[in-house]
């Protein structure tokens, strides 16, 4: 069974999904961290492939994304620090990118590097929805890879339950119509927003992503789905802290403060 849907079956709540930048801060990095964030309790790891142009992320992911590009990151890299993973990390682990660099390394050829490395799943933030249908649910499926679709407070109803019919894993619950980044609150709007697609009775559980930093955020965040999401808050502890370990204990601290 895919990690992702066993993950799901066996814990419907409270599960915490973190984000980090391969190749980022140090180039070699990319299984420490992975090492790291399991051995913390983590549930489940979204592995950034670096892009030129983030369109979706905040300063603190893009600046990670370059800084990685500058060490030398790239996704056929990625995959040879991936190639032995699954010796020493069992939960899910699902790659992040923009379409371009793995259209540019061909989408079956990436689906192929996934299956065999032991990746469960992808998010691919601008791939849009009648493409992913159209061009690319089937070589995904082939190949029981999870491709997460992201929905948004825009999304309409319509889109929003069709995305839930013809994808599985997870959805992807954007807190806000933003780029990435922390934020210190979420406000009636959005919870609001969060209770409006939890009423939905969606066959597919929901994560939310997006201002996950502190408890109130990831409280907020928890109460109406599954879990939360939080990238840019670790990333910018593993730029200032020791050590990964480090920077897994002060984000799990910070997330009851």
């Amino acid at each position: 069974m895919n990690r992702i849907t066993n993950l799901f079956d066996t814990k419907r709540n409270g599960i915490l999904s973190v984000y980090f930048t391969a190749g980022y801060p140090n180039l070699n990095d990319t299984s420490t961290i992975l090492k790291a964030l399991e051995a913390k309790g983590i549930d489940m790891v979204e592995v950034g492939i670096p892009f030129s142009d983030p369109m979706a992320d905040g300063p603190v992911i893009q600046e990670a994304a370059t800084q990685a590009l500058r060490n030398g990151m790239s996704l056929r890299l990625l995959f040879q620090q991936l190639k032995d993973i699954r010796k020493d990390v069992n939960i899910p682990v699902i790659l992040m990118g923009y379409l371009n660099p793995i259209m540019q390394y061909g989408f079956e050829n990436f689906c192929k590097s996934c299956a065999k490395t032991g990746i469960d799943g992808m998010i691919i933030p601008d791939l849009p929805y009648a493409d992913y249908m159209a061009d690319y649910k089937a070589v995904a499926d082939r190949y029981d890879l999870k491709v997460i679709m992201l929905i948004t407070p825009e999304t309409s109803e319509e889109r929003i339950r069709l995305i839930d019919a013809h994808t599985s894993g997870f959805i992807y619950m954007v807190s806000s119509a933003a780029v990435t980044g922390a934020q210190k609150d979420f406000n009636e709007q959005k919870q609001a927003y969060f209770r409006r697609i939890n009423g939905m009775n969606l066959k597919n559980p929901r994560l939310v992503g997006f201002g996950i930093s502190n408890k109130a955020t990831y409280e907020a965040a928890r109460a109406n789905s599954s879990g939360a999401i939080i990238g840019s808050k670790f990333v910018q502890l593993l730029k200032s802290e020791a050590s990964p370990d480090i920077a897994v204990t002060k984000l799990l601290d910070a997330l009851k403060q």
